[in-house]
């Protein structure tokens, strides 16, 4: 018999190139990590280590299904990007061990309400309620990091089949090796982890009913509507 006091929620997962399914334990992102992007959004990269924010595991959005449109926001953008998946936990870890730690890869969205960002950013406040909102990572199927090696190629979102967004994982400032240790030095990893690596510049505003298309050469793809 349970002694839980509500029913436990359920365990958000992802599809695999295996057949079965990722769980997910946590969602953390790094900012800015094109150089285009910063400058898009007003920074300089020469100057900026990599940092870190995070969303609930709940909110990522599977299997190609509709995204809602958020609450409280006239401004709602996207930003496409390769999301490596943590198989291995660790702190501490080495540049040179961080691959090792990767389960495997797949195309996701960040998307953010830019207008509570900059009210948050200009308030100097959290930016939670701006980037971890219900349904805020949609992401594609993840393929294992024995198949594919994502340092370089295309990576691009179109939005009701036009380009918005297209750049080269070889242009991030910061390695996937380079962001997982980085990040390991701030939270002890754990399997189950997901870790969204950035986005190319280009970004932009969704409106209801458009339908969105990421894609990154030798990963896949991720594909949903705004409804």
């Amino acid at each position: 018999m349970s002694d839980l006091v509500i029913p436990a929620p359920p365990l958000p997962t992802v599809p695999t190139s295996t057949g079965g399914r990722f769980p997910v334990r946590r969602v953390f992102c790094v900012g800015r990590n094109y150089a285009a992007h910063a400058r898009e959004m007003g920074h300089d990269p020469d100057r900026e280590p990599p940092f870190f924010f995070t969303k609930p595991a709940d909110a990522v959005v599977v299997d190609g299904a509709d995204t809602p449109y958020p609450s409280v926001t006239e401004r709602l953008e996207h930003e496409v990007e390769l999301v490596v998946a943590i198989g291995t936990g660790g702190a501490d870890i080495a540049v040179a061990d961080a691959i090792g730690h990767v389960w495997g890869y797949t195309v996701g969205l960040d998307l953010t309400r830019r207008d509570l960002q900059a009210e948050a950013k200009r308030l100097g406040r959290p930016w939670d309620t701006a980037k971890g909102f219900d349904a805020s990572a949609p992401v594609g199927i993840l393929v294992l990091a024995a198949d594919v090696e994502p340092t370089a190629g295309s990576i691009d979102l179109r939005v009701n089949g036009d380009l918005r967004q297209s750049g080269d994982l070889a242009d991030q400032i910061w390695s996937v090796a380079e962001t997982v240790a980085e990040l390991s030095r701030f939270v002890a990893l754990a399997p189950g982890d997901l870790l969204m690596t950035g986005t190319p510049d280009g970004v932009g505003v969704l409106e209801r009913g458009d339908v969105l298309q990421g894609a990154i050469a030798g990963v896949g793809s991720v594909r949903t509507r705004i409804v």
